[in-house]
């Protein structure tokens, strides 16, 4: 790939850099999405979480256009539905579901980290340790590496493949 030049301390328009910033932002229109579909399953206390992560990745989606236009592209907009990886019908998929959806988005953001410098780095860095503590709390284990986990490993099954967020 070839990169322009950067200037020490700034964040650069590169290519790479750009791309990154366009899939992690895809990947937050579709957590959004997502977490519309899940939220009506859950009641309670996973309710709570789920408003406040849907919340943190409007949060993250409107920086993340910001920042495409601020690296001179035009932001990708969002889907008008996504296709979900399983049905979503009761409390234990909607849980199965955000932990999918986080792992997904720290997948994005660990691309970011690496595509970036400076502090869209930095930011990259911070949205996908968030990701990866939600996916904790939704999954109730870790991952040695958050953001990479699902490279890891094939889906558990073909239609997870075409998830929401997927932007590969």
């Amino acid at each position: 790939m070839t990169r322009r030049a950067r200037t020490a301390g700034t964040d650069t328009d590169s290519e790479e850099s750009l791309r990154a910033a366009q899939a992690a932002l895809a990947a937050e229109h579709a957590a959004v999405y997502g977490y519309g579909v899940l939220g009506g399953r859950l009641d309670g206390d996973r309710r709570s979480d789920a408003t406040a992560a849907v919340d943190a990745h409007r949060a993250r989606r409107d920086a993340l256009a910001r920042m495409v236009r601020d690296l001179g592209g035009a932001p990708v907009p969002a889907r008008a539905a996504y296709a979900l990886p399983f049905a979503v019908r009761d409390p234990a998929s909607a849980i199965r579901l955000a932990a999918l959806m986080e792992d997904r988005v720290a997948g994005v953001y660990s691309d970011l980290v690496r595509a970036a410098e400076g502090p869209l780095r930095k930011d990259a860095a911070g949205a996908l340790r968030e990701a990866a503590v939600r996916a904790v709390r939704w999954r109730g284990t870790g991952v040695a590496f958050p953001g990479l986990a699902e490279r890891a490993a094939p889906p558990e099954n073909t239609a997870e493949a075409g998830a929401a967020g997927d932007t590969h």
